[in-house]
């Protein structure tokens, strides 16, 4: 089972206080939906303390065939527990970050809307009933946009106004390889913050986890499916000849790709999850690099 293990901050009545958040599991939805509504009422301690496992239940349903008209989830990589990854990783950011006084601050209503684009930011790899090809997979290449439309359809049936849906919808918009984040039409300066956070969380929450090395290969068959499907040439998904061309330049893609776009399109949101504040070592970015560390191994290992 795979486990994250960090530490989180949180203040109750001024004083500091420092939890170890450790061993929870990012396959078991029951451990993190724990550790995020324990972040949620630390943030907002006159917040409804039954909108966490709500709409935790709303994506189980969705990601285990119990949404009307869709299929379970049958991507390999991009599967529920990625979603719990990003999602457990969203929560300590955010916690931290409203502990620290940072502004713009997040009111519990943008709070809620960042935790649902987190947890439907990857819906648009479902399939509906009908679809009978190959495996959700093939829509990597347009994954982000069907995942925000798929976040109309379900918000919409329940009750959601316009204006909320449109803000998780952006939200979504910013996990998009090729998004230009500054044609997004945020509705606040807050709203974009949870954007960028949920982005920054979706990369870090997958790149940190004890097996990303091991699903690697499972990465590249999604990305092969999606360019059998699409018949393009170009674009990211066919950027990669195998799954050892992919493995191979996953290093790069950290230092290259990764990294300057937390640090500079993500406005540095990641730096909430260093301890101590801001110059401390980041629990994430640790397990990264330790990861990037054991690949280049491997690496070296192979070409001797």
């Amino acid at each position: 089972m795979v486990e994250q293990d960090f530490n989180v901050q949180f203040w109750r009545d001024g004083v500091e206080l420092l939890q170890m958040l450790t061993a929870v599991a990012t396959r078991d939805p029951v451990a993190v939906e724990e550790t995020v509504q324990a972040a949620y009422l630390g943030m907002f301690p006159a917040g409804d303390k039954l909108f966490v496992p709500m709409v935790f239940g709303w994506v189980i349903e969705c990601f285990t065939g119990h949404f009307e008209g869709y299929q379970a989830v049958d991507a390999q990589y991009h599967d529920l527990e990625h979603t719990l990854q990003g999602t457990l990783c969203l929560a300590r950011l955010l916690a931290n970050r409203h502990h620290l006084g940072a502004v713009p601050r997040l009111s519990c209503r943008e709070f809620e809307l960042g935790l649902l684009a987190i947890l439907l930011h990857d819906t648009g790899y479902l399939k509906t009933f009908g679809d009978t090809q190959g495996t959700g997979a093939k829509y990597t290449a347009t994954h982000v946009t069907r995942s925000a439309e798929f976040a109309a359809l379900l918000l919409g049936h329940r009750g959601f106004p316009a204006s909320e849906i449109k803000a998780v919808q952006n939200m979504i918009l910013c996990t998009g390889v090729n998004t230009v984040l500054k044609d997004l039409e945020f509705q606040s300066e807050a709203q974009q913050v949870a954007g960028f956070a949920l982005a920054t969380a979706d990369l870090l929450g997958q790149m940190a986890a004890d097996d990303y090395i091991d699903k690697l290969p499972i990465l590249y068959e999604e990305f092969a499916e999606a360019s059998a499907f699409s018949g393009e040439k170009g674009g990211f998904v066919n950027s990669f000849k195998s799954p050892d061309d992919l493995i191979t330049k996953t290093p790069v893609f950290w230092r290259n790709f990764v990294l300057p776009k937390l640090q500079k399109d993500f406005e540095g949101l990641y730096t909430f999850l260093n301890h101590p504040y801001p110059h401390g070592p980041n629990c994430y970015v640790e397990k990264i690099e330790r990861n990037m560390a054991m690949l280049q191994a491997r690496l070296a290992g192979r070409a001797r």
